[in-house]
């Protein structure tokens, strides 16, 4: 069994076979390149691959025009105070952390030449009668300021706490949220109507709208908002759980739990930024997209304590990049969906290109694919990222009727607590089944440290479904640190290899296999 390290192509740069990952050959240079929607007239974000083979202990320095303009262990940087209008050429260069023993490897990334925009022009919130004093309702002047933005102008809301109902984005525009400035949500359902479409649990629905709004569903349509950022250093909280509450008693049983708006909700969105916000107080998921591709989310922090609390739900959306992230949720901290049997079946939008990196997890259900992934889940890299003690830690989830796929998904370099591949949930299995089982395929786990993963369950389990030629195959579990008497179950799964496992008693884990073929340890 042969894996080969995604190759990681530059949203905006470079586009080849719509943007997915190659798996034919190795990288043989780390690939630099600029993060969606994310350069300014006075900054720009930087993303790269890891050079091939890279060890612990590199640092990365990053050259602008040829001299060194910042140093950092992570794989992005922002450069800031760039001049309006002006011509770069990034470069960054790996090398030995100081201190760090050196690992031999001193390449350098390609060139990346940009150009900064204009000048933004900014519309304050004030000019249109916005006030920040917690109780006016301002819905209707921070409307009137966002449709007066002209195209790539900046709508900027102040210190204070601003109370809103449901807002509305359009394309080439900033909503910024200067530090000590909070969009307030309204705890009123009726400011969040009229109902709007929407998806939820893997269905298109009417549902209230959310907070912040942008674009209109169309599962076979392109993109129709682009070019928008969502960003600051100040805070979205929205109407929590008094929200929610209001809803599921309007709407009593499952329709109240679907009828729910989310914190931002984008639909059919191109080139998209959500950076350095404090995202809070959702009534049901916190960010969530949906047929939308070329997305940024960094710098963010997410805290929920309500029911469906999820922090990121990327939704049959292509090129993902979610990094420098920290969770607190009440549900998954990140869920990666394509729809639900069978409507997501006939929908027929996987997710693919998903990259979570330097992310932090502290608490939540999990870090999910899935449970809705009938349209199909390729192309996840989750890399440098460390979790508490999540409900189901790193999970890959589905059940039996929900048809479609999860290939092509890397895991390395982490912190987790467990891995968890289930193919039987006790919930959300309302829809009827699609034609055939899910196929679960090709997942690489590498560099991974269990050694704090609970001993009262297994550190990983693995399934595979039922149905014939559907079991779970093509496994590696590669440089795995687990705790002293740990368990490792399978089941139903073929051609799994387990190299590198290693315990702080050097006692090896217990193995529980059951159902399974091509099984290859230690």
């Amino acid at each position: 069994m042969l894996f080969l390290r995604h190759r990681w192509l530059a949203p905006g740069l470079v586009f080849l076979a719509g943007f997915l990952p190659c798996f034919s050959a190795p990288a043989a240079e780390f690939r630099l390149f600029l993060a969606p929607q994310t350069l300014r007239s006075d900054e720009a974000t930087l993303i790269w691959d890891k050079p091939e083979g890279a060890e612990a202990g590199l640092a990365y320095e990053v050259l602008r025009d040829g001299q060194p303009c910042g140093e950092t262990r992570k794989t992005h940087f922002t450069a800031r105070g760039l001049a309006p209008e002006h011509a770069y050429v990034f470069a960054v260069r790996a090398r030995a952390a100081a201190g760090a023993e050196d690992p031999g490897n001193r390449s350098e990334s390609n060139p990346l030449e940009l150009r900064t925009l204009s000048p933004e022009p900014v519309v304050s919130v004030l000019d249109h009668g916005a006030v920040g004093d917690g109780q006016t309702l301002n819905t209707p002047a921070l409307q009137a300021a966002i449709n007066a933005c002209p195209p790539g102008g900046v709508v900027r809301l102040p210190a204070g706490v601003f109370l809103s109902g449901a807002l509305f984005l359009k394309s080439d525009m900033t909503l910024e949220i200067a530090e000590g400035g909070v969009l307030k949500g309204s705890t009123n359902p009726a400011d969040y109507a009229p109902f709007i479409r929407n998806r939820f649990e893997g269905w298109e629905m009417d549902t209230y709208a959310s907070l912040l709004n942008a674009g209109t569903l169309d599962s076979a349509g392109p993109a129709n908002v682009r070019n928008l950022s969502i960003r600051g250093a100040g805070t979205i909280s929205g109407g929590g759980k008094k929200l929610s509450d209001a809803v599921r008693a309007e709407f009593p049983g499952v329709k109240g739990l679907r009828s729910r708006g989310r914190l931002i909700l984008l639909m059919n969105a191109e080139k998209v930024e959500v950076a350095g916000l404090t995202l809070e107080e959702t009534p049901c998921w916190t960010l969530h997209y949906i047929y939308s591709k070329n997305v940024s989310l960094h710098g963010l922090a997410i805290r929920s304590d309500v029911l469906n609390g999820d922090g990121i739900d990327p939704d049959s959306s292509e090129n993902s990049f979610i990094f420098d992230c920290a969770f607190d949720t009440g549900d998954d901290c990140i869920a990666i969906k394509s729809g639900k049997n069978p409507e997501g079946n006939v929908v027929n939008r996987p997710t693919a290109n998903v990259r979570v990196f330097d992310c932090r997890f502290d608490r939540g259900h999990g870090i999910s694919i899935g449970s809705e992934m009938s349209g199909g889940v390729r192309g996840v890299l989750i890399e440098d990222c460390v979790a508490g003690p999540l409900l189901h830690g790193l999970q890959i989830k589905a059940t039996e009727k929900r048809g479609g796929f999860v290939e092509d998904v890397t895991v390395r370099d982490c912190t987790l607590r467990q891995i968890t591949v289930y193919t039987k949930l006790p919930y959300n299995n309302d829809g009827g089944a699609a034609p055939a089982a899910p196929f679960f395929r090709n997942f690489r786990f590498e560099n991974i440290d269990l050694t704090e993963a609970n001993p009262a369950k297994p550190a990983i389990v693995v399934n595979g479904f039922e149905a014939e030629g559907h079991r779970t195959r093509n496994v590696s579990f590669q440089n795995i640190r687990l705790p002293a008497g740990a368990t490792v179950q399978l089941d139903r799964v073929a051609n799994v290899t387990f190299t590198g496992i290693t315990t702080p008693d050097a006692t090896p884990p217990v193995y529980e296999i059951t159902r399974s073929t091509d099984v290859h340890l230690p």
